[in-house]
């Protein structure tokens, strides 16, 4: 059984240019603070850890991203705009140096452009979906991701209003169980998990779909910066019964050889829900790998 709770503490902290990021925070306010950068089209509402974070001592602070949620929107936004964002968020909100960062899903290129930008410290980057528009996934895209990694390159401001027209919370969901698999779809479906994570994603359309559309369009183009200049410590979790054709085609053995001194952790019985199911294994990894740089 994977527990979810509500968040302990809700907020927005405004940027200089006047816009507002959205969060919530789990966890001891005085702990280490870890940031997360949730999945496809998930609002804030959606954490992870419960009960770990309190006992690894883990502020977990969980970010919107514009147009999503809580965050107010920024239009024609890139994945380095997410850096400067984080850059300018961890100062507002006081946050130490060496901020270490989480992401899932549709969130492992905001978070891997946060560590090319040296705006975090060290990352784990789960269940990610990785550089699809890459010329070496080229052949092993299913054949409906590769047309979208098409379209997007073609003409990536119709694949936005493409996106725009996908639905909302309802479709969204329906998406992810139909790509899940059998283990994944148990945690999907307890009940807290789903409510929490049903809310999570009508938060997320709160603001209609720009925001969703847009975090598509820039994780399914080429990304704008080298994965071999990262230098922070990098784990990336796949497990091996994760059935999403968005994730990873290769669980992550491409990634890991683009990033240098990134550790791949690959689990054989693990489904795409990892977060949840081994939410220890990943934070407790990640503090070492924070702690090894400080």
């Amino acid at each position: 059984m994977v527990k979810v709770t509500e968040p302990d503490r809700l907020g927005q902290t405004t940027l200089a240019d006047g816009r507002r990021l959205g969060w919530a925070e789990w966890g001891p306010a005085d702990g280490v603070p870890v940031l997360l950068c949730p999945g496809a089209a998930t609002s804030r509402w959606l954490g992870f850890g419960s009960g770990v974070v309190e006992e690894l001592g883990v502020r977990l602070i969980s970010l919107d991203r514009p147009g999503l949620g809580a965050s107010d929107p920024a239009p024609g936004r890139t994945l380095m705009d997410w850096a400067k964002d984080v850059e300018q968020f961890a100062v507002a909100r006081g946050l130490p140096s060496g901020l270490r960062a989480v992401a899932f899903s549709q969130g492992a290129p905001f978070v891997l452009a946060c560590a090319a930008a040296g705006a975090v410290s060290a990352v784990a980057v789960v269940s990610g979906g990785d550089e699809l528009a890459n010329p070496s996934f080229a052949d092993r895209l299913v054949p409906d991701v590769r047309k979208l990694v098409d379209a997007v390159a073609a003409d990536p401001a119709g694949a936005e209003v493409f996106f725009c027209g996908f639905g909302g919370a309802q479709a969204m969901w329906e998406m992810v169980f139909a790509m899940s698999g059998e283990g994944d779809r148990a945690v999907y479906t307890q009940p807290d998990f789903a409510g929490a994570y049903r809310r999570a994603l009508e938060e997320g359309f709160a603001q209609g779909p720009a925001g969703y559309a847009r975090d598509t369009v820039l994780t399914m183009s080429r990304w704008p910066f080298d994965p071999a200049g990262i230098t922070v410590p990098v784990d990336l979790w796949y497990g091996g019964l994760d059935t999403s054709p968005v994730h990873s085609p290769d669980f992550g053995e491409t990634l890991a050889r683009r990033i240098p001194g990134s550790v791949r952790h690959f689990l054989p019985e693990a489904g795409g829900a990892l977060l949840w199911t081994h939410a220890r294994e990943i934070l407790r990894s990640l503090l070492l790998a924070g702690r090894e740089v400080a």
